[in-house]
């Protein structure tokens, strides 16, 4: 049996819940994913960004409870160093560091104006200024840490800064964002990943719908 739980509420919604997921795969640590309902209290607060802090995902392990994905991120870090979620060079490390809290505390006018919503397609999609300004900002950490590490990753391998970033392929993929070829290319890497196919499949199985986040552009 699995040493470790991890609890997410919706794969088709939830933004954090599948960070939290890719960074134990990251890992590689045995683990059993729990779906809480989207009607309880803290997931639908979190799939609708009405909470002051999120309680889910979750990750419960060796007696241990811990939530907040960037919480997560650090704790496998620390207990599985070989795994890699940070750069082993001091410079990568402070840079990747600094992109994950910048994406776990900003882009907000990202997340309000596309939603993560993986059954969705909306060709043509309008991207408004605000939100613009976020995918820009976005694109070019992409750039600048591609250039530095050579790739194929942000920091060459797979890191906590790749899950944090995954959601936002998908959002970028969703909504049909153009992209520069570089930007775009990751994208698909990223897409393209086994894990990621693992998600988006278990995704479009599920049955659980959050009206508020279905609208129609």
């Amino acid at each position: 049996m699995p040493k470790a739980t991890l609890s997410i509420s919706s794969r088709n919604y939830s933004s954090w819940s599948l960070r939290g997921w890719l960074l134990c795969k990251f890992a590689g640590i045995a683990f059993e994913t729990v779906a809480v309902p989207v009607d309880d209290a803290a997931a639908r607060a979190e799939l609708l960004l009405l909470a002051p802090s999120f309680l889910i995902p979750r990750l419960d392990i060796d007696g241990l409870r811990i939530w907040d994905t960037l919480a997560i991120a650090h704790f496998l870090d620390e207990e599985h160093p070989e795994a890699g979620l940070l750069p082993a060079d001091r410079e990568g490390r402070s840079l990747c560091r600094s992109i994950c809290g910048e994406m776990h505390s900003g882009f907000a006018n990202l997340r309000s104006a596309l939603p993560m919503n993986l059954k969705a397609r909306h060709p043509g999609f309008k991207v408004w200024a605000g939100a613009q300004a976020d995918i820009d900002r976005v694109t070019a950490i992409w750039r600048d840490c591609l250039a530095r590490s050579g790739g194929p990753f942000l920091f060459g391998g797979p890191t906590m800064a790749d899950a944090m970033y995954a959601p936002v392929c998908t959002r970028l993929d969703t909504y049909d964002v153009p992209l520069d070829p570089v930007s775009a290319a990751y994208r698909d890497r990223i897409l393209a990943l086994d894990v990621m196919r693992e998600w988006t499949a278990a995704a479009r199985l599920e049955p659980d719908e959050v009206e508020e986040l279905d609208v129609e552009f």
